[in-house]
């Protein structure tokens, strides 16, 4: 015997919110996208690349502008009297970035009645609150590899990789980069870590005194995921120790600092502002990727699959 149940409130804001999605990507209408950038003040002046500012506005301008849509940027993220707030009522896209993160909070979320898309311009969403969006029916997506041809490959290192999807071996190739399955049985082999992974509650505090004590004596940790993966006062004591021969990075926890934070003071450290994912290369890939994803959505198509935090109401795996 078949029965039908009528859905709750809830379901009903997620069905509502997901068709009206879909029939908004598939319209030919007009959509209003905000960016919330940093200034790039006189380095935009002096380099074209410098494409992650809202300056440049991450090079998209007339391109939207030319499909009639309407493009609107800023740096003024915070209060209630902010841009942010002033225009995200009515914005169909968000636009955000980890290196000058707009909080995008449930009550934001409730706010912005047309919302549908929240993209990441680089990599990471922890400014986002994710079971907000999925219980909103929005998508939220990053530039997934925005970063990774940064680092090592001209410094002829021998280089592993964990995470949990493996690259396509294409890119294995290029980089030189081979995967382990194993973090722990990884761990012990390097002499440098880097870090680069989103915060999550399975990655936080994940580098603790247990698994840094599970490293080579005298190991490097460059960290520029989050701060809230490592434990900081283990990072401090294996520092003071001298089991970790130097720690740098540009992610804290809490960001900004406090005075007392012990990365502050912690011998063999060399930390910066949150800067490293936005070199100028990388903000030419996240840049392209963007416009890439946003051509995508206007069609009404879908992203590429390593590339969605939030999907029809659920969570990326990595998230849950």
């Amino acid at each position: 015997m078949a029965m039908w149940r009528a859905p709750s409130a809830a379901g009903q804001l997620l069905i509502g919110r997901a068709l009206a999605s879909t029939a908004a990507r598939t319209s030919a209408g007009s959509k209003k996208i905000v960016g919330v950038f940093y200034k790039g003040g006189e380095y935009a002046e002096k380099n074209p690349n410098f494409v992650g500012c809202i300056e440049s506005a991450l090079g998209i301008r007339d391109w939207l502008e030319s499909k009639g849509h309407r493009y609107i940027v800023t740096d003024d993220k915070e209060g209630l009297n902010c841009e942010l707030e002033k225009h995200i009522e009515d914005a169909h896209v968000l636009i955000t970035t980890p290196f000058h993160p707009a909080y995008v909070t449930a009550e934001r979320i409730k706010k912005a009645k047309n919302l549908e898309l929240l993209l990441t311009a680089g990599i990471g969403s922890d400014h986002i609150d994710l079971p907000a969006a999925a219980a909103a029916g929005l998508t939220v997506a990053e530039i997934t590899g925005s970063n990774t041809v940064s680092r090592l490959k001209p410094f002829n290192c021998n280089l592993m990789y964990h995470d949990r999807l493996k690259i396509d071996p294409e890119l294995e190739e290029e980089i030189g980069a081979k995967y382990e399955e194993d973090l722990d049985a990884m761990l012990p082999k390097c002499d440098v870590v880097v870090i680069n992974m989103p915060l999550t509650e399975k990655t936080r505090g994940m580098f603790n005194k247990e698994r840094i004590a599970k490293m080579k004596k005298g190991v490097i940790i460059v960290n520029n995921a989050r701060g809230a993966i490592m434990d900081a006062q283990a990072v401090a004591d294996a520092c003071a120790s001298g089991h970790v021969a130097g720690y740098g990075g540009d992610v804290w926890f809490p960001q900004p600092a406090p005075k007392d934070h012990p990365w502050r003071y912690m011998p063999n450290h060399a930390m910066t502002p949150h800067c490293s994912g936005t070199t100028i290369d990388g903000q030419l890939r996240y840049a392209a990727g963007v416009k890439e994803m946003l051509d995508r959505y206007f069609k009404g198509e879908d992203f590429p699959a390593q590339n969605y935090i939030v999907k029809a109401g659920q969570l990326a795996s990595q998230y849950k």
